[in-house]
C-alpha cells in the first residue's frame, strides 16, 4: 500500500507562475530580455556548429583521405593523430569561450532581471513575496539553482 493511502500527502507543487506572474510577463516582454535570449541562442548555436563541424570534418577526412591522415609529421605523430588530439583542444576552447561569454554578456543582464523580479515588496525591507508553503531561506544557507 502506498503512503498516500495511509493519510500522507505529498507537499503541494508550486508552479513558477504563482505570485510573480505579472512581473515575469513584464520582464519576458522587455526588448532587452528578448535581445538577451536571442544572443544566448545565437552564441550557443554557433559554438555547437563549430564543435560538431570540426568533428565532422575530422571524420570525413579520416574516411575519404586515409593516406593524407597517415602522413607523418614528426616521428610517430601523424596528421590524423594531431587532428584527433586537436578535437580536445577545440572542445576546451569552445567550453572556455562559452563560459566567458555567459559571464561577461549574459549573467550581468540576467542578474539585473532577477533583481527586478525579486525586488523588495510591502512585506518589509529585504523581503520578497513568497509562496506560503516555501520556507524562508535562513542565514548561511545556500540556495540551489
Amino acid at each position: 500500500m502506498s503512503r498516500n493511502h495511509e493519510g500522507f500527502e505529498p507537499p503541494p507543487r508550486i508552479s513558477a507562475a504563482t505570485a510573480d506572474e505579472p512581473q515575469r510577463r513584464a520582464i519576458s516582454d522587455n526588448p532587452e530580455f528578448q535581445a538577451l535570449k536571442r544572443a544566448q541562442r545565437r552564441s550557443g548555436l554557433a559554438m555547437t556548429v563549430i564543435g560538431v563541424g570540426g568533428f565532422l570534418v575530422y571524420v570525413l577526412l579520416s574516411s575519404f583521405t586515409p593516406g593524407l591522415l597517415n602522413s607523418s609529421l614528426s616521428g610517430h605523430l601523424t596528421l590524423g593523430l594531431a587532428l584527433g588530439l586537436g578535437q580536445f583542444v577545440l572542445m576546451a576552447v569552445i567550453a572556455r569561450r562559452y563560459v566567458v561569454h555567459m559571464r561577461t554578456r549574459v549573467d550581468p543582464v540576467a542578474r539585473g532581471f532577477r533583481t527586478q523580479l525579486h525586488r523588495p515588496t510591502a512585506e518589509g525591507p529585504g523581503r520578497t513575496a513568497q509562496h506560503p508553503s516555501v520556507p524562508r531561506q535562513r542565514a548561511g544557507e545556500y540556495r540551489t539553482w
